[in-house]
Order: structure tokens, then sequence, then C-alpha cells
């Protein structure tokens, strides 16, 4: 498996922050689902790095998920999850181009919304 520094890393850090904020603590509340995002450095499949957003405890860990199985799997090449997390990719567009591959509940991935996402600070 390859050790590439991913642009998705430094988000899903500031993720981390984000659930533990009183805005976080809302969205752990309110969504209370367990997501898995495997990221791909250029091709869905290969050399994918996962990550857990829990929902139900607030929290983003790297690794496969542990505790069962999680709601929902996304899949993404790193440049393609930045787009989607940033709002500059649709991600219903981004399903249909196959940009985005979802396994698991599509009513859970429904849920898997932008503002689940640390908004990047205003210049």
């Amino acid at each position: 498996m390859a050790n590439t520094e991913l642009k998705s890393d430094n988000l899903f850090e500031m993720m981390k922050a984000h659930l533990a904020s009183d805005a976080g603590k809302e969205l752990t509340k309110k969504i209370g689902l367990v997501y898995q995002i495997n990221i791909a450095p250029k091709k869905i499949g290969f050399d994918e790095v996962s990550y857990i957003v829990d929902l139900k405890k607030g929290e983003v860990t790297k690794g496969k998920y542990e505790g069962g199985k999680p709601d929902a799997i996304f899949s993404f090449k790193d440049d393609d999850f930045m787009k989607v997390a940033t709002g500059k990719m649709n991600p219903q567009i981004a399903f249909m181009r196959g940009a985005m591959k979802i396994k698991g509940s599509l009513s859970a991935a429904q849920k898997f919304t932008p503002d689940i996402f640390p908004k990047p600070a205003k210049m």
C-alpha cells in the first residue's frame, strides 16, 4: 500500500475539530450514522486510505471500521472528494459521473451532506 500524502488528510483533521464543536455535536445528534470513506490517490479501488466518520460518537478516525458494518461506504479519488467536500461538485452529479461510489444504505448516504464538513475560513 502506497504511503501517499492525500489532500483530504488535512480535511479529515479539520473535521475532527468541527465535530468536537457545538455545531458538530448538533450534527452528531441529528444524523447518528457511521460512514466509511475510502480515498484513492488516482483511481478508485487502488491504494485506498479509509476514514471512519462516526456521527454516533462524533469522531473521525483513520482505518477500517471496527464496530461491525458502517451505514454507508463512499469511495472517491482524492481530488473528487475535495471538490464534493468544498462544495465545488454536487454529490448527486459526482455519483452519476462515477466520481463517487456508494455501498450500503442509500438513505444513510443521502444524509451525508456538505454541512458535515467544516467551512474553509474566509480570507
